[in-house]
């Protein structure tokens, strides 16, 4: 059997409990050296249901609840979104959009159908509305921190995205020349972008907010990846011990995590450049690494100036 053979066997049998699982693992091993991969997984599948010991129907009833969408980044600026839920729910959604994109072929049409398909789902997840209204006025968002010179075509440098990473620069203008505002993020406090209040306040301001979402991107506890818009903001030396409101004591926790170093010994130190250090209760050292780092840069001296005498400045993003 191939590699791709032995995954499709491999994913089928790990669910079934071990009192079925030789049964199901001699009868699909049976005719796995004849087939395709694909052909493969439809045999394992069924005979999966077959020798399961448990029944469809009890089995079902538990895995609907784990029904979710997944988002998933692709090389070259793509990305793949899984749509995973009951069968017959996802047979009906991919049956309605073949046929919406068969219904767009014509001579004129250059795009096949694979693309057709793909553009019509694009359409409706976009800028559809459920029968009972939702998502009327609602659009989705993302954030694009872009170099000023690729901005402004000086050169193409990939620009960021918060929640999947680079993207091209023509994409990144693109997206800019249809954008309904801009935040400006700047490093150095005298430029006007609030990087710490101190112990004036305890909340936490708009641009600094904005700062340490693109700085952050994610939660920064070891191993988390859920988004920074979906985590709290929390005083690495809590606000009652003295800890202060800025940049270099604040990072972006899920709630899970706020409450795990909170609750338990594990501890977390700021080092340079937005570095998180933390440490577990048994002592272990995990480091965390900002999904953006922005510094402040020197900019070329006038003639005649050594490069000494100048004043560092703020790097737009």
């Amino acid at each position: 059997m191939s590699y791709r053979h032995a995954q499709v066997v491999v994913n089928q049998a790990w669910s079934v409990p071990e009192e079925g699982r030789a049964k199901f693992e001699a009868a699909v091993l049976k005719s796995a050296g004849t087939l395709t991969a694909s052909k493969l997984k439809y045999n394992a599948r069924i005979l999966r249901e077959r020798w399961h010991p448990e029944t469809i129907r009890a089995r079902h009833q538990k895995s609907v609840k784990d029904r979710a969408v997944f988002f998933e980044p692709e090389p070259d600026g793509m990305a793949s979104l899984t749509f995973y839920a009951s069968a017959e729910k996802a047979q009906a959604a991919h049956e309605r959009i073949t046929l919406m994109a068969l219904s767009l072929q014509c001579a004129e049409e250059d795009r096949t159908l694979t693309q057709l398909k793909a553009d019509v789902f694009e359409d409706l997840i976009l800028d559809g509305v459920t029968p009972s209204g939702l998502g009327k006025g609602i659009r989705g968002s993302v954030n694009i921190t872009v170099p000023v010179f690729s901005l402004m075509g000086l050169n193409d440098e990939p620009a960021h995205m918060e929640g999947y990473g680079p993207i091209d620069a023509d994409t990144a203008r693109r997206i800019a020349a249809g954008a309904p505002s801009f935040t400006r993020l700047l490093v150095h406090p005298e430029t006007g972008v609030v990087l710490s209040v101190g112990r004036d306040r305890y909340k936490v301001p708009k641009d600094l907010k904005k700062y340490l979402r693109v700085r952050d991107e994610t939660c920064r506890f070891p191993g988390c990846n859920r988004s920074a818009a979906h985590s709290d903001i929390d005083h690495s030396l809590d606000w009652q011990f003295n800890g202060l409101t800025a940049e270099d004591n604040l990072a972006h926790l899920c709630p899970p995590c706020h409450a795990l170093k909170s609750e338990t010994g594990w501890t977390v130190k700021h080092l340079e450049d937005g570095v998180l250090q933390w440490r577990s209760p048994s002592g272990r050292a995990f480091m965390s690494e900002p999904a953006t780092v922005i510094r402040a840069v020197e900019p070329e001296p006038p003639p005649g100036e050594s490069a000494k005498t100048s004043v560092p400045q703020p790097s737009p993003f």
